[in-house]
């Protein structure tokens, strides 16, 4: 390939290190979560609740940066395992408010050791972790705050 297609080579690309990172990333938690039937996207969704306790549906996937046709189903499946409880909000019945239950609460208790179980399959000196979760959430910021 010429020199002017260069910016097409694989290679070349910082989305396709991005992408393959993650994808690997996600796949250290599978055998974890597996345990407790949760898939990541789940775990990262209970992450947020374990924090919040209660949070608007907008505002969780605001955080998650997912759209609600992602969030609803994974809602409902937390939901039939009891771990969160989805209410309309009594002031705004547009606003849907997720809850924490009991269970929920629970679980994080039993799912405590994961980061540390990952952060094991992953070599990266603490300051390399430190610099790319800096320059990832800078990535995020940028590109989530530009205007298309």
């Amino acid at each position: 390939m010429s020199e002017q297609y260069d910016h097409l080579k694989l290679e070349n690309q910082l989305c396709f290190p991005l992408y393959a990172a993650a994808k690997e990333v996600v796949h250290r938690y599978k055998p974890f979560l597996e345990e407790f039937d949760l898939t990541y996207t789940q775990y990262i969704a209970m992450m947020v609740l374990w924090d919040k306790k209660q949070i608007n549906v907008k505002e969780l996937g605001k955080a998650l940066y997912l759209d609600s046709g992602t969030l609803t189903p994974l809602l409902k499946k937390l939901e039939a395992k009891n771990y969160v409880t989805r209410n309309r909000d009594k002031n705004d019945e547009r606003n849907l408010e997720v809850t924490l239950t009991q269970a929920g609460e629970q679980l994080k208790e039993q799912i405590r050791t994961i980061p540390q179980q990952v952060r094991q399959c992953i070599d990266l000196s603490s300051e390399e972790a430190r610099t790319l979760y800096r320059l990832l959430y800078k990535l995020l910021d940028d590109t989530t705050n530009v205007k298309a």
